[in-house]
């Protein structure tokens, strides 16, 4: 008897140490809390993950975001659809790094916040929660899009084949309020390389693609708006300058004066961007003293 009770303990200890190992289901979060979340691992290797609200949110508007008007008006477009109910889609915003993808988002964010939208931003490493996610805004009123920023996949990655999944390829169909918004350096999100289209086979004059590059592209397919953003020019990253001097407190004559500088920054940075045009504003408002003065200073850099 006494072999018998010995035993149970020990059973016992030992199903506590499991079960303390094992991670605890997802959390609601406070929604009132916030309008913005990050879906953030939970910290001594459980492997759970938990939605926490943004307290400090990027404040910047549709307003700032200069020379990309036709990618504006296709996402704000897409946006109030998908509030007011009816279809939209969800969105791939690629291109040269700096021009605006993900400012573009948070702006359209901003505006549509009061009517309702939330985001939810999600790392690429996380992706794999997904479902997760879906699960505990399923049944919510409000309206969610996830945001997932600066994406770029091998195939071997388990959240690629999640996204994928979620998108448009699981069993369980997608939410009516959730959008998945995403960025990339890379149109597929995928690399591709030379020995890919070397490997395509001529039968009959007609080209077939190996099938790695059709599973490269077909993640990129599940979105059904693309917006494409391209390197600026010259005059389109002054103007861009130009504004944000100009949010930071300098005369008209002060910002015509600090052209050549700005040129200048741009050449030593290698880029003309929005983001090189914001990092510049900053540095040339800093030197006049009018850096903690400016309207600016709430509204961080386009990128």
């Amino acid at each position: 008897m006494n072999d018998i009770t010995h035993f149970l303990q020990r059973a016992e200890a030992l199903l506590a140490r499991v079960e303390a190992m094992l991670p605890s289901p997802s959390q609601p979060p406070d929604w009132a809390r916030s309008v913005a979340f990050r879906w953030i691992k939970m910290p001594h290797g459980s492997g759970r993950g938990q939605l926490h609200p943004v307290t400090r949110l990027h404040r910047i508007r549709l307003a700032d975001l200069c020379g990309i008007e036709e990618q504006k008006t296709r996402i704000e477009q897409n946006t109030r659809q998908f509030i007011a109910g009816k279809s939209a889609n969800n969105v791939l915003l690629t291109g040269a790094r700096g021009t605006g993808k993900s400012s573009l988002v948070k702006a359209v964010f901003n505006r549509h916040a009061k009517q309702g939208l939330r985001i939810i931003e999600v790392d690429k490493y996380d992706l794999v929660d997904l479902p997760e996610i879906v699960e505990l805004i399923v049944n919510r009123p409000e309206r969610f899009i996830i945001f997932c920023d600066d994406l770029s996949f091998e195939a071997s990655e388990p959240g690629y084949k999640t996204l994928k999944s979620v998108l448009d390829g699981s069993i369980a169909g997608m939410p009516e309020n959730l959008l998945i918004y995403a960025t990339s350096n890379r149109r597929h999100l995928m690399p591709e390389y030379m020995a890919e289209n070397l490997s395509a086979k001529h039968i009959d004059g007609e080209v077939h693609p190996d099938e790695t590059v059709e599973e490269k592209i077909s993640l990129s397919d599940r979105f059904g708006l693309w917006l494409s953003f391209y390197p600026f020019g010259q005059d389109h990253y002054l103007a861009i300058c130009a504004h944000w001097l100009r949010e930071f407190g300098l005369s008209d004559k002060q910002i015509a004066a600090s052209q050549m500088d700005a040129l200048q920054w741009s050449l030593l940075r290698g880029s003309r961007s929005g983001r090189v045009a914001w990092q510049f504003a900053r540095d040339q408002a800093g030197r006049l003293d009018l850096g903690g003065k400016s309207k600016a200073k709430a509204r961080p850099r386009t990128s």
